[in-house]
């Protein structure tokens, strides 16, 4: 072996070691959170290990990050505000904006539901007036089954929402690793 080779293949195991070592601190600090039950994402885990985002979202590290984080959703663990990277907060003046625009729908919503109400009462005014007993005990039953159907359907949309929900923060916490990664980049280059 030439002197070149045996530098070349030194520096080969050093940097093999520096990957292990760099490895392990994302390993270290991902049971480190768990334990303290503190919300994990990948920009947090890459910071507090010391390592850039991209090999927290690498593989063999990915896995056990996004494992973390869905058992963590699984037992209803939120963000705090420290874990939400400071360029995805959002301005007091878009959350009043955000809160005035919802008010005002709420406002609507709630007057078409009264109107909608009104109908309704209306119509089912006019089919007791046409039919008999048993057509209304029947009629009640099937409203009733649709009444729980509804329900059901109503829960199951609530359950969609929070996995969309969390499915939003994890693209947030995805975004802003890639534009971390990519600012680095640029820099570097």
């Amino acid at each position: 072996m030439t002197a070149r080779e045996a530098r070349a293949a030194a520096l080969k195991a050093a940097r093999e070691r520096d990957s292990k070592d760099k490895r392990r601190r994302v390993l270290e600090v991902l049971e480190s959170l768990q334990r303290a039950g503190t919300k994990i994402t990948f920009a947090r885990v890459a910071k507090e290990a010391g390592v850039s985002n991209w090999l927290a979202y690498s593989p063999g590290l990915r896995e056990p990050i996004e494992t973390a984080r869905q058992r963590q959703e699984e037992l209803g663990i939120e963000a705090t505000a420290d874990a939400v990277p400071p360029p995805s907060r959002v301005s007091s003046a878009s959350l009043k904006t955000d809160l005035a625009l919802a008010q005002q729908q709420i406002k609507e919503l709630r007057e078409e539901r009264n109107r909608l109400r009104e109908r309704l009462r209306l119509q089912l005014g006019a089919e007791l007036d046409r039919t008999d007993g048993q057509e209304l005990v029947a009629r009640v039953s099937e409203l009733s089954r649709e009444n729980a159907e509804l329900g059901r359907q109503a829960q199951q949309a609530q359950a969609d929402n929070r996995t969309l929900r969390t499915t939003i923060e994890s693209l947030e916490d995805d975004l802003t690793a890639a534009r971390q990664s990519l600012r680095k980049m640029m820099r570097s280059t």
